[in-house]
């Protein structure tokens, strides 16, 4: 049986023993093993297959954990696991108390540093740096950041500070054309443009030739070769904004050639300037699937068995779809919309927009802060600008949200996917941000129930004069059978009469709602259930009616403060009011794992067999 050398490698030091040849079968060894993972489990598949070759070099080359890599987002940093002792353990990739799917200061001692969104790894690495320069030691530090991630504010402000701050740090520019959605802006046109002209180089290579064939100016001629050099770079292609910045430039190289990679990184460890690598990879590079959808394949889903005679399940609408449907509808009607994301086309469910509407889509990539400020620019002249980012994201621009929207007054419609409990651990539940939002002035806050109540509020979110917010989950937006009630601003909705207590839900909660109360009716309970529809403006006429006559129950996908819960108590601490009360939502003093949905709700006892058996408690001791 022959013996994989992937088995062979425990910790980094052991890849010092093999040579280039034997490193390139690691590489396709690795490759087929993050493929079985994420076909298994799900993951973040092709930016790793992209990395492989880079990470293996890194590790040959460089000394962690004494020496520190930082990833920016950290997602692909599946191979760094594996080449760190967790191989094994990435088997239990996304599950509860598993492998999570991006770094982890605690996970090991070669993580240097946590991240899951964008903009992290330049400005920590140049923390590690001067922290190492304060103590006078000589480790390295190397940050790797994807072409997308330069683009983001954080990443610019970190560039410009580097070389003010120190002469030893190695960035490598990860440059794949690609973050989720395709990247945009004249930053990623620029590094594509370096990438295809072919006549820096070799300019540059025939220059120092015929120079340095000229006899007896020694010093004179290297000085001149660095300086023609210096003006090939600024004519021809350049890598001058870099060098501009203080960086030592080198690049473009194929980020998939062991043969050039690893003498390069084994040359830059010993400069002592700041050093910028430009590394050309691919996303999904090596599996064919991945490398012709690398939008759809950024995060893998797990493959399910198919069971035998099944029938196949009709694909639910999902509320991205429902938004993606309901933003073309109000820009075919309304010529003042338009719609802008900052990276997530496809993960916003704006891609049908973008079909139908080319010219009123604007993508500004990676930067959530400038998509705000952008959007009430275009608000302050006239347009009705739908803005779509992840819930975790838009916590990055929310300074944004307060000065330059909601002081002025613009009427700006900030739609937020992923609000609520995320496979993907911290970084990415939606789940912390209501008591912001509920805090500023000129603002509404609205959660659709299902796809028709989406339409609904998103029709009356075009019609106000204000900002509007509308939080919904990474779920199935199916229409919810029950009755419903025309959209007012500020105004609930009873899905369902009762006489013994009453559930006031928000968003898709009201779906759990509804099979609550049609389970205790089972045990002769009458359940009044009531959707919300709006945290700001809240309806706190209807509320009051209901905290007076029953035992109350609040529900909803968000932590307790700040949310449905922080209302509750509010009104009830304001009024007054004593009627019994149980807030159902996830604690705030806890960092919320990462792992499969269903399992952290139940964890914290949001599934429905739990909420039976609690709200039966409740209401028996509320008699």
């Amino acid at each position: 049986m022959i013996t994989r050398i992937l088995d062979k490698i425990k910790q980094p030091e052991d890849l010092k023993q093999y040579n280039t040849d034997e490193l390139k079968g690691l590489c396709e060894e690795i490759r087929a093993y993050l493929v079985d993972v994420c076909s298994s489990h799900g993951g973040h598949l092709g930016s790793n297959l992209g990395v492989v070759e880079l990470t293996v070099a890194l590790h040959k080359v460089f000394d962690s954990p004494s020496d520190k890599i930082l990833f920016d987002i950290s997602h692909q940093g599946y191979v760094h696991k594996i080449l760190t002792g967790r191989k094994d353990y990435l088997n239990t990739l996304r599950s509860y108390q598993g492998c999570s799917g991006f770094l982890q200061r605690e996970e090991s001692s070669h993580d240097h540093f946590g991240a899951g969104h964008a903009g992290t790894a330049l400005s920590a690495g140049l923390g590690f740096a001067a922290a190492r320069d304060q103590r006078g030691t000589g480790e390295k530090v190397i940050s790797i950041v994807g072409d997308a991630a330069l683009g983001c504010g954080v990443s610019l402000e970190a560039l410009n500070n580097i070389a003010e701050t120190t002469d030893d740090m190695i960035v490598i520019l990860n440059d794949n054309k690609m973050s989720i959605s395709p990247n945009v802006g004249a930053l990623s046109k620029y590094l594509n443009r370096i990438m295809t002209d072919k006549n820096y180089r070799h300019v540059r290579e025939n220059v120092k030739q015929f120079l340095t064939k000229i006899p007896r100016f020694g010093e004179a001629i290297r000085s001149g070769v660095a300086k023609v050099e210096d003006a090939a770079k600024s004519i021809l292609v350049p890598g001058a904004i870099f060098e501009e910045l203080g960086f030592h430039y080198i690049g473009p190289v194929d980020g998939h050639n062991l043969d050039s990679l690893i003498p390069i990184l084994e040359a830059i460890a010993t400069d002592k300037k700041p050093v910028l690598l430009h590394v050309m990879t691919e996303k999904g590079h090596g599996f064919h699937e991945a490398e012709s959808c690398p939008e759809r394949l950024h995060g893998f889903k797990k493959k399910v068995p198919a069971e035998p005679d099944a029938v196949p399940k009709p694909a639910e609408k999902s509320f991205s779809q429902s938004f993606g449907e309901a933003s073309c509808q109000l820009a075919a009607k309304d010529s003042r919309v338009v719609s802008i994301t900052a990276g997530m086309l496809s993960g916003t469910g704006m891609t049908i927009f973008k079909e139908r509407f080319p010219d009123k889509t604007y993508d500004v990539g990676i930067a959530e802060e400038h998509a705000v400020v952008f959007a009430a620019g275009m608000a302050a002249n006239g347009l009705r600008p739908i803005v779509a980012i992840y819930a975790t994201f838009m916590q990055r621009a929310m300074d944004c949200v307060y000065h330059d929207v909601c002081l002025q007054e613009l009427p700006v419609i900030f739609c937020l996917d992923r609000a609520g409990l995320v496979e993907d651990g911290p970084t990415h539940h939606g789940i912390y941000d209501l008591g912001f939002w509920r805090a500023l002035p000129n603002i509404h806050i609205m959660q659709p129930r299902d796809d028709a109540e989406m339409k609904a509020m998103m029709d009356l979110a075009l019609i106000l004069d204000h900002a509007t917010v509308v939080r919904y989950p990474k779920t199935s937006a199916e229409d919810l059978p029950c009755p419903r009630a025309k959209i007012e601003l500020g105004k609930s909705e009873v899905l369902r009469e009762g006489t013994d207590g009453v559930v006031w839900a928000v968003g898709r909660e009201c779906e759990l709602a509804l099979a609550l109360a049609e389970e205790l009716q089972k045990k002769d309970f009458s359940l009044k259930v009531v959707n919300a529809r709006f945290l700001k403006p809240f309806d706190k006429e209807a509320f009051f009616n209901d905290a007076k006559a029953m035992p109350m129950i609040t529900l909803e996908d968000h932590v307790k403060t700040g949310g449905l819960a922080s209302i509750a108590a509010e009104l009830f601490l304001e009024h007054g009011i004593s009627t019994p009360y149980l807030a159902k939502a996830y604690p705030e003093a806890e960092v919320i794992t990462w792992g499969k949905v269903d399992r952290l709700r139940e964890l914290y006892g949001m599934t429905l067999p739990q909420l039976i058996e609690e709200s039966t408690q409740f209401l028996n001791a509320s008699k």
